[in-house]
């Protein structure tokens, strides 16, 4: 239990301390040390304890509850005094900051607020881990159209990555009309992105992680609606909270986004620490992943996110070389993939993954590889004929034609 945070608390209300104790459980970098009901008493735990962090919800007498976290606060430097009240007193939130409290939460208290405020104290307390804090990753996978292989890659990136005991992954499917992320995994969830959206304000991090379908790889699959008119009620505003409970919960969250390029793929890529364009080496795909780049320099910090994946390298009649489709985009093609058709049929119609279905196969040892680079484990591979960086955007927009000026400024 390396790395993990050790908390006692002490709340004089059992209702809600047994309400933050079920949130503390759904977290997998937190051990509840102690609890307490009576401030007079707490000190004595700490001193028994010793844990790294003190939480103390100060409605019970807040008077009393400030005195503490004044004695505390000189008593044990050491641990991190964390406040929590209902009150929006601005005299009282500034009267237990100068007592020493290193965070103050409104109550009722937002399980992604919590988990924020831990992780803070995390970075804190134990610095960064392989040169990068402590959280959550967040990936996008995202088509340039469809039947590139971005489902397949989604999913088996996922898997891939929960099969180190050291990560927790889950895969959000937000292909809310057609995703089959559950067909790609052989399984029946039990409840969808809908039924949780429809919940939010009342899940916790335990509630959570029970509306997921957990894989036999350790992946964890949130799903897209049963029902094609429930794909409606996934809000911009349902998006964010479940985003922010994922990340508060997993160390790594994967994103099986639409091709429609909507309000809810461009949320969830905003958030995403990496977006994979998967594409191919055709010319429609191409012209997209062009269109698709021009729309992103309009999104601030979006298109820097943008990893080219490019698919199917090797197929038969692919007329377009590596080389050529990474001039015509302007940028590096960050990955290339194998073609093994057969194998990634077998594994879809199964219902398994190519971890468990095909090991030793150069598309699973592919992916594999990129899941260390995205976590840092490796730098990308980058073929030696990538070189080239100057954009060729006439090659796609026809013969004779013009490129929109936007798209000219940027290649400048």
């Amino acid at each position: 239990m390396s790395n993990v945070l050790r908390l006692a608390i002490v709340d004089p209300n059992d209702a809600t301390r047994e309400s933050l104790k079920s949130t503390l459980m759904g977290l997998e970098t937190v051990w509840l040390e102690a609890e307490c009901s009576r401030y007079a008493f707490f000190k004595d735990v700490l001193e028994q304890t010793n844990p790294d962090v003190g939480f103390i919800a100060i409605d019970g007498d807040p008077d009393e509850a400030v005195r503490l976290v004044e004695e505390l606060a000189h008593a044990k430097p050491s641990v991190s005094l964390l406040v929590s009240s209902s009150s929006t007193d601005g005299n009282l939130i500034l009267r237990t900051m100068r007592a020493g409290a290193k965070e103050f939460l409104p109550n009722p208290i937002k399980p992604e607020d919590l988990a924020s405020a831990l992780q803070r104290v995390s970075r804190t307390k134990f610095g960064a881990v392989d040169g990068k804090n402590r959280g959550c990753q967040v990936t996008v996978v995202a088509g340039a159209t469809g039947g590139v292989g971005a489902t397949s890659l989604a999913v088996n990136l996922g898997c891939q990555l929960a099969s180190d005991p050291s990560n927790s992954v889950v895969l959000l499917d937000l292909d809310l009309a057609l995703g089959d992320a559950d067909v790609f995994l052989d399984s029946i969830p039990e409840y969808t992105l809908t039924d949780v959206a429809q919940n939010i304000t009342r899940l916790d991090f335990t509630l959570l992680k029970r509306s997921l379908t957990k894989h036999s790889t350790n992946l964890y699959l949130l799903p897209r609606p049963v029902q094609l008119e429930d794909s409606q009620l996934v809000t911009t505003d349902d998006l964010t909270r479940v985003i922010g409970l994922l990340k508060a919960t997993f160390s790594h969250l994967i994103i099986d986004a639409s091709k429609s390029f909507q309000s809810l793929d461009l949320l969830a890529m905003e958030q995403a620490d990496n977006v994979l364009m998967v594409t191919q080496l055709d010319l429609p795909c191409l012209r997209n992943v062009v269109r698709l780049l021009m729309s992103f320099e309009q999104m601030g910090g979006l298109n820097e996110k943008i990893k080219i994946v490019v698919n199917r390298v090797g197929q038969g009649g692919a007329s377009i070389s590596i080389k050529k489709a990474q001039e015509t985009l302007g940028r590096e093609i960050y990955w290339q993939l194998p073609n093994d058709y057969k194998t990634m049929i077998e594994v879809r119609n199964n219902g398994v993954p190519l971890i468990e279905q095909a090991p030793k196969a150069a598309i699973t040892s592919s992916i594999s590889q990129l899941a260390d680079s995205l976590t840092g484990k490796q730098s990308s591979v980058a073929p030696a004929e990538l070189a080239g960086k100057g954009r060729n955007w006439l090659g796609l927009w026809g013969k004779g034609a013009k490129a929109p000026e936007a798209a000219a400024q940027s290649a400048e």
